[in-house]
């Protein structure tokens, strides 16, 4: 990931308590050196440079490590997809949020605009603007789609993969399919052997078929990577007690370490309690938030696009005009880790780790990002009580004025 230039070569020292992954330190601080991470922890350490210059900002601050959305499909009015420019918009609005790596996820298309939209995208992961491509679809369950156009849904086309490898130049970095989709077990294999994480979702599997893709795809991973569950209960059969389905496949194969399952916090996805229970049960280290942010995020109620399809954004929730589907989150990242903090009752380090930490191990940059550690890239936001945005380093380089909800 390509840092932004500009950041200081000189000591950067912010002054806080610091969410570290397992907890919080209350009378610390961060120093910035250039683009690294020189010191995290507490301010009366040796580590911490005399004389560095303190970044101005207000008393009481929580500094937290910047965010790691591993699903996001747009912001501002602009969308991953569209043109150059609607992809910027939308990525510079969640770094100005806190979410300073963001993948670009990309809806269901048809295989030309589809292809097109990947190569976009991955000249902006080559340049830092975004960490890299999802392609959510087009090999989905029909009766699961969701907010995906259905005349764009196809059955598996290993085609279409090796199409997309090619224009994704090595920046393609998750794809969600329906497992129960013939060809599935040779899409994994072509999915990790192109280096993409294989992402089970929008499906209407039960528990077996499930279970044997999640497994499949842990086992060509490796020890070091983890198949991922796209936005868990969203787009699947609910879990029932004679009928488990993905839900409990899932949630069974995160607990073995073979998968990360997202879930999308927002308080309209998914219940509070439901959001609570995952997180007991698996813990931070197995849940990745993610935003699933579409184009209307940070942009007033109305008429907005995504994909090919028209929704309409009210009381704080997107839904297709075309049918009573919900169109994405708008919601930041940010955001759902407030809710899980205030409404969840989520301790904040495990909220933040499920934000950062563990979505930075689905896309193996653990060493890079997800964590307030020295060497890590220096990517902090500093935040108020309320846990609303106060300002945000990106590599080292503090941002414009940050997005606050």
């Amino acid at each position: 990931m390509t840092p932004p230039p500009g950041a200081p070569a000189s000591p950067q020292l912010l002054v806080g308590s610091v969410v570290l992954p397992d907890r919080l330190v209350a009378d610390g601080a961060v120093v910035l050196v250039g683009d690294r991470i020189l010191h995290a922890g507490r301010r009366d350490d040796p580590a911490v440079p005399v004389g560095a210059a303190r970044a101005d900002l207000p008393p009481d601050v929580l500094l937290l490590p910047g965010l790691v959305d591993l699903h996001c499909h747009g912001g501002a009015g602009g969308e991953f997809g569209s043109d150059r420019e609607s992809a910027r918009r939308a990525a510079e609005h969640h770094h100005l949020a806190g979410s300073t790596t963001v993948v670009a996820s990309l809806v269901s298309a048809r295989p030309a605009a589809l292809v097109t939209a990947m190569r976009v995208c991955a000249e902006l992961a080559t340049e830092g603007v975004v960490a890299g491509v999802h392609t959510e679809g087009p090999f989905l369950s029909p009766a699961r789609r969701g907010a995906h156009d259905p005349a764009a849904l196809s059955p598996v086309d290993l085609g279409l993969v090796d199409s997309l490898a090619d224009a994704g130049d090595g920046r393609w970095r998750a794809m969600t399919f329906a497992p129960e989709l013939d060809g599935t077990a040779e899409l994994i294999r072509r999915l990790v052997d192109s280096g993409v994480v294989p992402a089970v979702g929008h499906t209407d599997a039960d528990a077996a078929t499930t279970t044997a893709a999640l497994t499949r795809a842990a086992g060509l991973l490796g020890d070091r990577r983890r198949a991922v569950v796209t936005h868990l209960f969203n787009a699947m059969p609910a879990m029932h007690h004679r009928e488990p389905g993905p839900v409990a496949a899932s949630l069974a194969a995160a607990a073995r370490q073979e998968a990360v399952v997202e879930l999308i916090a927002d308080g309209v996805h998914l219940a509070d309690a439901t959001v609570a229970m995952v997180l007991d049960v698996l813990g931070p280290g197995s849940v990745a938030l993610v935003s699933d942010a579409m184009a209307a995020t940070g942009m007033p109620e109305g008429r907005y696009r995504i994909g090919d399809l028209d929704a309409v954004v009210s009381a704080g929730t997107a839904r297709l005009v075309d049918g009573d589907a919900i169109a994405g989150s708008v919601s930041t990242l940010l955001d759902t880790v407030r809710r899980c903090v205030r409404h969840v009752g989520a301790p904040l380090p495990d909220a933040v780790r499920a934000a950062s930490g563990t979505p930075a191990t689905v896309l193996g940059v653990d060493d890079e990002v997800g964590a307030l550690r020295p060497g890590l890239r220096a990517d902090v936001v500093a935040v108020d009580r309320g846990l609303r945005p106060v300002a945000v380093w990106r590599a080292g380089h503090r941002l414009g004025p940050p997005h606050a909800p």
